[in-house]
């Protein structure tokens, strides 16, 4: 093809090749010449030819010149008695699949554009597949989708090299249809098992990749809202297509997350994971206690794994009836000097204080909590310590029973406090014998703010709790700022007299002395 300098003259050349392969079966042979651009170096001319084939290959599907069926081979096609439009429409289908696989390709070039429209004429080749099926139907009625063409696209998308982030942000457009995200998912599932199976150490962008397409799903939470199909069919949705039912779309996601789950990811995907588990992840689980073993031992881990594992055991406890023997003795053990400086620090208070709201709880339990809080306390930054002091008063509100660690006169001495810290167990840490003569300590912080909540235990506690809400996300800059906004008093005079000087009167004489000499 001889081609004009410059995407303008290529984009004019390729405009006639297209008009020309369309208007007669005699120029079919300019497909390859089409096809040929697709493989250049420049990412303009590149985007021209996908444009091409876009036009070409959709006015062809919709036209059905392209062979319907299992393909053969092309050249036994070719050296055969067939017709000649049979040789024409498998001779097309093979140029269409050649074009198809580039488009793979290209979905892993350094260009975003030509990435970007790569994948958005593939996804139109689906459309068209879907409403023009290369497949023959089993039987009547029968659900067409090209899962084929679809599971390579996902494949591409979910790239072992390179970072798809920003092409996966663009796919989440069609996500919002219920066929296509059907779709992904089953083909998600296969593309970890697939990858999984050829590599016995597979790369974290791989893994990043995926968790960016798996996070991006999001089921609807009725069963009339699943009727938002991406490919267009003259007739309405059958009750015997598996797409058409909420039930099998929790399924899919179910398996999606389960296969992604079970092998080893790295370690900040899993706090990426369980950032999401209780929200966006459980509520839409078929059987959402699959999840439960995930959850323990992630809560085995330690640190702000462990935090973080804590909302899904939450929702796993409250309302699927999961058994947990050891989860108050693992949840004491959370409570560490760290616990105020983390991340996560406002959502996992939110959720002690869930856990301890139960009237139900043993007053050693709550006693050794309360006892640890305290200990802590005494380390904590002012601002940590404006939500743990209402946090405890609102314990012993709570529970009458551990008000004696405040209202025990003749206290332990400081050298002899039967509470020991180092004690895993909450029963055996002797709490209740002791008292909370740290906040007592407190009450000479000084900071006015923090000196003040800890003196609540002076006065009777008042029956209604009070919210810690608000102070969960509270910041030493915060309280700077308040600080700052606080209107000062009026300067005390300290004298009657104002001074004249360091030494009154003798500055002055003092000064003259000082000249003369």
């Amino acid at each position: 093809m001889a081609r004009d300098p410059g995407p303008a003259g290529a984009r004019r050349a390729l405009g006639r090749l297209v008009e020309a392969v369309l208007a007669s079966r005699g120029e079919a042979n300019g497909v390859f010449d089409i096809l040929a651009v697709l493989q250049a170096q420049d990412g303009e001319e590149v985007q021209e030819a996908v444009r091409a084939c876009s036009r070409l290959f959709g006015a062809l599907l919709e036209r059905g010149e392209l062979f319907v069926g299992q393909l053969p081979p092309e050249d036994v096609v070719l050296a055969g008695s067939q017709g000649a439009t049979r040789k024409y429409k498998v001779w097309m289908r093979h140029r269409y699949q050649s074009c198809c696989n580039r488009l793979l390709e290209l979905l892993a070039h350094h260009s975003f554009q030509v990435k970007e429209l790569a994948l958005e004429t593939l996804m139109k080749f689906v459309q068209l597949e879907g409403a023009h099926p290369l497949e023959k139907p089993k039987w009547e009625d029968n659900y067409l989708f090209p899962r084929e063409l679809f599971k390579s696209v996902v494949r591409g998308l979910l790239s072992p090299e390179d970072d798809s982030s920003l092409l996966l942000s663009h796919f989440r457009e069609y996500l919002e249809y219920d066929d296509i995200r059907y779709h992904t998912m089953q083909a998600a599932t296969d593309t970890v098992a697939r990858v999984t199976d050829q590599h016995l150490e597979v790369s974290p962008t791989f893994w990043n990749n995926t968790f960016s397409l798996l996070s991006a799903v999001s089921l609807p939470p009725r069963e009339p809202d699943v009727c938002n199909f991406y490919v267009k069919r003259a007739a309405e949705p059958s009750d015997k297509w598996k797409v058409a039912h909420l039930k099998e779309h929790r399924k899919a996601f179910q398996a999606m997350w389960l296969g992604f789950l079970k092998h080893k990811l790295p370690l900040g995907l899993y706090k990426k994971v369980l950032v999401i588990m209780h929200d966006s992840i459980l509520p839409h689980l078929a059987q959402p206690t699959l999840m439960i073993d995930f959850l323990t031992s992630a809560y085995d881990v330690g640190g702000a794994v462990s935090l973080l594992a804590l909302n899904g055991l939450f929702i796993l406890i409250h309302k699927h009836n999961l058994e947990y023997p050891d989860f108050y003795r693992k949840l004491y053990g959370l409570l560490e000097p760290s616990i105020f400086h983390v991340k996560y620090r406002a959502r996992f208070f939110h959720l002690v204080d869930l856990f301890l709201s139960s009237s139900h709880l043993p007053a050693y339990l709550v006693a050794a909590f309360a006892k640890r809080l305290s200990h802590l306390a005494l380390t904590a930054p002012p601002e940590a310590l404006l939500m743990v002091l209402p946090f405890i008063c609102n314990l012993l509100r709570r529970h009458p029973a551990c008000r004696v660690l405040v209202h025990r006169p003749s206290g332990p001495e400081l050298d002899a406090d039967p509470y020991d810290p180092t004690e895993a167990d909450p029963a055996k840490s002797r709490a209740l014998e002791s008292s909370l003569w740290e906040l007592q300590t407190l009450q000479q912080h000084y900071h006015p703010e923090v000196s003040r909540a800890a003196s609540a235990i002076n006065q009777a506690l008042s029956v209604p709790e009070v919210s810690i809400a608000p102070l969960l996300e509270l910041t030493a800059y915060e309280i700077f700022e308040r600080d700052l906004k606080k209107k000062r008093p009026e300067p005390v005079p300290l004298e009657f007299i104002p001074p004249q000087g360091l030494l009154g009167r003798r500055d002055s004489l003092c000064t003259q002395l000082f000249t003369l000499s």
